[in-house]
Order: structure tokens, then C-alpha cells, then sequence
């Protein structure tokens, strides 16, 4: 989603050691984990390559979220489904913290915005009712 390209983080000082570069699918996978965190989040939409991703059996952990990534900044969108029964703006609201707080703690990037984009709503299937009487005899 973010693609393969690399932020190479540095400081108005000199590097004493070298660069620290942080390929853009690291700050993906930071962000849909800790939005998965969150209660009431019941899983990230990913659409149909992270679909297809999964039907392979590989676990794609950057699925539902896209990044940008500037030098010093990063903006991070995220894609996904609430449990039902959870207040959806109550649930926005802390995935946004979360991924905030995780990204800009892990990588030393500021996030100047994370857009949460509610796709659905997971409702449990209900169990059939077995009754103990039957209807006819």
C-alpha cells in the first residue's frame, strides 16, 4: 500500500554513525496493528488484494492502512470494520490516538493526521434455536 520506498530519518545535527531509513510498509504495519489493538475494532479492510494476500495464508499486516511518508512527517489512512454494539465515533476516536502515539513513539515521525474510514459493521451471526417442541407430533 505505501510501496517500497524509504524515509531516512536524521537530525539538524551531524549523524555520527550513519542514516536510519524506515521503509514506508514498517510505518504501515505499526499503524494496523495498533489499530487492531483498539476494543471494538473487529478487523481492518484491506479490499481485494489484501483479500486475495490472506487467501495464500500469508498475514498481511499492513492491510487496511496507507501511508504517506515525508522526510519528518507521516499521514496515515485507515481502513475498517467495527463490532457491532460499539460506538463507532467512540472506536475512530481511539484508533486515532493509538496509531498517533505508536507510530510517532516507534519511528520518531510526526503523524499530522490519521483519517479512520469505517467500511462496516460486524454483526455475530445469530445460532439457530433448536426448540425442545417440535411443532408437529
Amino acid at each position: 500500500m505505501g510501496g517500497n520506498k524509504m524515509t531516512e530519518l536524521s537530525s539538524n545535527d551531524k549523524i555520527k554513525y550513519g542514516t536510519v531509513k524506515i521503509a514506508n510498509e514498517v510505518v504501515s504495519i505499526i499503524a494496523g496493528l495498533a489499530a487492531t489493538e483498539v476494543e471494538g475494532v473487529s478487523s481492518m479492510s484491506g479490499g481485494i488484494t489484501g483479500d486475495i494476500t490472506e487467501m495464500f495464508g500469508m498475514k498481511n499486516l499492513s492491510k487496511g492502512v496507507k501511508v504517506e511518508v515525508g522526510e519528518k512527517e507521516t499521514a496515515i489512512d485507515i481502513f475498517l470494520i467495527v463490532e457491532y454494539g460499539y460506538k463507532i465515533a467512540e472506536v475512530a476516536m481511539k484508533v486515532q490516538q493509538n496509531v498517533k502515539e505508536a507510530v510517532e513513539t516507534m519511528t520518531g515521525l510526526k503523524v499530522v493526521e490519521v483519517n479512520v474510514n469505517v467500511q462496516g459493521v460486524n454483526i455475530p451471526k445469530e445460532e439457530p434455536k433448536i426448540d425442545s417442541e417440535t411443532r408437529v407430533k
